[in-house]
């Protein structure tokens, strides 16, 4: 009669165990495509600060950021992008792109000081990259052109504050 009892939890363990590696292999599967959807097609991200004004608040918007453009080669003036800064490679910048490779670019050199302005060719496999508030922004005018490699993503939505929820408009 032992042998029997043995025999039943031998049976309800294997059981058990079966559910448990079900389980587990469900929830693998799980963590691999929000890995997958995060690291290639898209993700949220946080923007704060002044460069963005008035697009984007100061005190921080929740953004939604696709990644199969960059690598589509879908980028185009007037995208707002989630670029890698090329002082700190730890951050991320949001910014909006105003040349690509080849596109003759003017800006002002220090508007906040003078009128004076500059042109350039931005060169091949670059992108020039400036917030919308020229006053305060830290962007292509003291960084100079981007490489293309360095835009992560381009952003399409805001979600947070909710009452700027929506597309983010060009």
């Amino acid at each position: 009669m032992r042998i029997g009892k043995v025999l039943e939890y031998a049976r309800h363990w294997k059981s058990t165990a079966k559910e448990v590696v079900g389980h587990s292999v469900l929830f693998a599967q799980f963590l691999s495509l929000l890995h997958l959807t995060d690291a290639y097609i898209f993700s949220p991200t946080l923007a704060h600060g002044p460069s963005m004004l008035p697009t984007l608040n100061l005190t921080g918007d929740v953004l939604l950021v696709e990644k199969l453009s960059p690598l589509l080669g879908k980028v185009a003036p007037g995208d707002v992008v989630l670029v890698r800064s090329p002082v700190n490679p730890r951050r991320a910048i949001v910014k909006r792109v105003v040349g690509m490779e080849g596109d003759t670019v003017t800006f002002l050199v220090d508007p906040g000081r003078s009128d004076r302005s500059q042109s350039l060719v931005v060169p091949k496999g670059h992108v020039w990259i400036q917030g919308d508030n020229v006053y305060a922004s830290r962007d292509s005018r003291s960084l100079g052109s981007i490489p293309y490699g360095l835009v992560l993503g381009k952003v399409f939505y805001r979600v947070w504050p909710p009452q700027d929820f929506g597309p983010l408009g060009q």
